[in-house]
């Protein structure tokens, strides 16, 4: 087997030549991009930690409200953060929500538009799965070799490692809520003089919400999945405990870290959970 292992096929180093290539080429566009996710990273950050902990929690519970009309998901909610401040996580947490609301932002706002351009055109889908397949399934630490390379430390390179891992979810669920719009309706619309980007907006998107509001929270979960990950690159939130936890064989320090975590995915899954409304 020597003659199969010594003609080894140059894929880490083709890969690395890509990055160098990159990284001396494309500098002005990752600092560009480093600056805007920063932007965005600081202007979620504030709205979170400027107010008190308590009106924070208090715009929360009305967000349940609004959305899920259930008393019993508000006093979760409630109860959830309390829980959370009562631990002494309150600013770890909203640095955790802070890059998973600004992944959010980030995947959908690329995820919905690819979604709606594959529906409309197979091939491009046919073209985008194999890629949507690497990203999902590449494991998630070497996303974070580029991103150090490209990014530095911080939380923007946590961010981007974040948004290539999780933006898939997104382009998929809208690609399938989408592309399943009943024949029926599409062509009842168009027997009405609807024009295209009437279709698209008055019987497409409303048919394929569902489906996008599930990749919204397939967004949410996915992110919070990296948020100890994200650490290792000097992202912060409840990720950093953890692997402080890890490294000092902590038991009870991450316990109590990874129970908030489990806490604050499980209370943005029942506010987004509009298949719970009643």
């Amino acid at each position: 087997m020597d003659w199969l292992t010594d003609n080894k096929i140059p894929v880490g180093s083709a890969a690395e030549a890509v990055f160098d290539w990159l990284q001396h080429h494309g500098e002005w566009f990752f600092d560009g991009l480093s600056n805007l996710m920063e932007g965005l990273i600081e202007a979620i950050l504030f709205v979170l930690q400027a107010p008190h902990p308590l009106l924070v929690v208090l715009a929360f519970v009305g967000l349940s409200w609004v959305l899920q009309r259930n008393w019993k998901i508000c006093v979760f909610v409630a109860v959830g953060f309390l829980f959370i401040i009562n631990q002494g996580y309150w600013e770890e947490t909203t640095e955790s929500l802070t890059l998973v609301l600004s992944a959010c932002v980030v995947c959908m706002a690329i995820g919905v538009p690819i979604g709606i351009a594959a529906a409309h055109r197979p091939r491009l889908y046919a073209g985008m799965r194999p890629v949507l397949d690497l990203m999902q399934t590449l494991p998630t630490f070497v996303y974070l070799i580029p991103a150090i390379v490209f990014f530095g430390i911080g939380m923007v390179p946590g961010l981007i490692a974040t948004v290539v891992f999780v933006v898939p979810a997104p382009i998929r669920l809208t690609y399938l809520g989408v592309s399943t719009t009943p024949k029926a309706l599409l062509e009842a619309a168009r027997a009405f003089g609807a024009t295209p980007s009437q279709v698209l907006t008055k019987v497409e998107l409303p048919y394929a919400f569902p489906q996008i509001m599930a990749g919204l929270n397939q967004t949410i979960m996915l992110s919070l999945s990296m948020v100890v990950i994200a650490a290792l690159v000097g992202a912060d939130g409840l990720g950093v405990p953890v692997v402080r936890a890890l490294n000092q064989v902590n038991t009870a320090l991450g316990f109590e870290s990874g129970f908030v975590i489990v806490v604050v995915a499980v209370m943005l899954d029942r506010i987004l959970n509009l298949g719970a409304k009643k």
